[in-house]
């Protein structure tokens, strides 16, 4: 017994064997560098993890490779992995932003203003047009080059640069129209029937000139503090058609007439044949006299009458 443990002690003595940890492919990839290494590709890459295989995707943009593309890139950088099935493969994705429209658009304005156009006023039609990706830290440059203006078309043509760290110099076509636009002013809220403006009702936007209608309201003074004659929605233009003076008085309601001349006024009692807003000419008949005239509403419930004024005959009274 003694002699078969003096055996095992040698045996004992041996060192534990490392596992062993092969190589393989990550099934995503977020890239975070223009190019791509071996160690992105593949887990326990060992040595050659930093050696580079190739262009990773440009920003925003997505691969993927096969299991064939897999072992054609492990056998040609001496990486011992084979496919197990065909159904093993990498997505690559590398982040971007897109670069905002405003800023293209700011550079329109600035260059074609040069060129004539009243750009601020402007809106673009830019068909087509796929904003730049660039990596989503990157600080682009944008530029403009060999940009061209028809000022009987408003139409534009030229190229737009982009250049930042991490990815190549991008140049992409940009073409499209300049769009005049007009001032209108919009509902900032649902209006109901008779609702008198006030400030914070509305306010001035700029629309396309070809979507505005004749007799669109353009000028805020033009509607605060006047009334509607119809229901309108939010965001919805005001038609001046649909704006009087607030109504001082309303048909049928019984008004207080007011002659006034040099040393003289007089004061009658009478009733209101027609809605009327200040300032504007209302028809009232005397209670007293029957007879009708045609007076200005001077406030809620009061008109004046001009001396001399023609008395004007009701339809159907003689």
């Amino acid at each position: 017994m003694l002699r078969r443990a003096i055996f095992l002690l040698p045996a004992l003595a041996l060192p534990a064997r490392a596992e062993v940890l092969h190589p393989a492919p990550r099934p995503l990839v977020l890239a975070e560098e223009p190019v791509l290494r071996l160690g992105d590709l593949f887990e326990n890459a060992g040595p050659r993890a930093l050696q580079m295989v190739g262009a990773a995707p440009a920003p925003g943009r997505r691969m993927v490779l096969d299991a064939g593309s897999l072992a054609a890139i492990a056998q040609r950088h001496g990486l011992a992995w084979r496919p197990l099935s065909g159904e093993e493969r990498s997505m690559i994705e590398r982040a971007g932003r897109a670069i905002d429209r405003d800023e293209i658009e700011a550079l329109l304005r600035r260059d074609l203003a040069r060129m004539g156009l009243d750009a601020e006023e402007a809106e673009f039609d830019l068909p087509g047009f796929v904003p730049p990706m660039v990596p989503a830290a990157a600080l682009p440059e944008v530029d403009l080059e060999a940009l061209h203006y028809d000022a009987r078309t408003r139409r534009f043509a030229g190229t737009l640069v982009v250049a930042a760290e991490g990815m190549a110099t991008q140049r992409s076509r940009i073409a499209g129209r300049a769009a005049p636009t007009v001032p209108v002013v919009v509902a900032l809220r649902r209006l109901a029937v008779g609702d008198v403006l006030r400030d914070g009702d509305a306010e001035e936007r700029r629309s396309r000139a070809e979507r505005v209608r004749p007799g669109t309201a353009q000028r805020l003074e033009d509607v605060v503090g006047r009334q509607l004659r119809r229901p309108i929605g939010a965001g919805l233009p005001f038609m001046t058609v649909d704006l009087v003076a607030p109504v001082v008085v309303a048909r049928n309601q019984p008004v207080v007439m007011v002659l006034e001349a040099p040393g003289l006024a007089l004061t009658a009692r009478g009733r209101a044949l027609e809605d009327a807003g200040m300032g504007e000419t209302v028809r009232v008949m005397n209670l007293l006299s029957r007879s009708v005239v045609e007076a200005e509403a001077i406030g809620p419930g009061r008109v004046r009458v001009t001396p001399g004024a023609v008395p004007v005959l009701v339809a159907g009274r003689g």
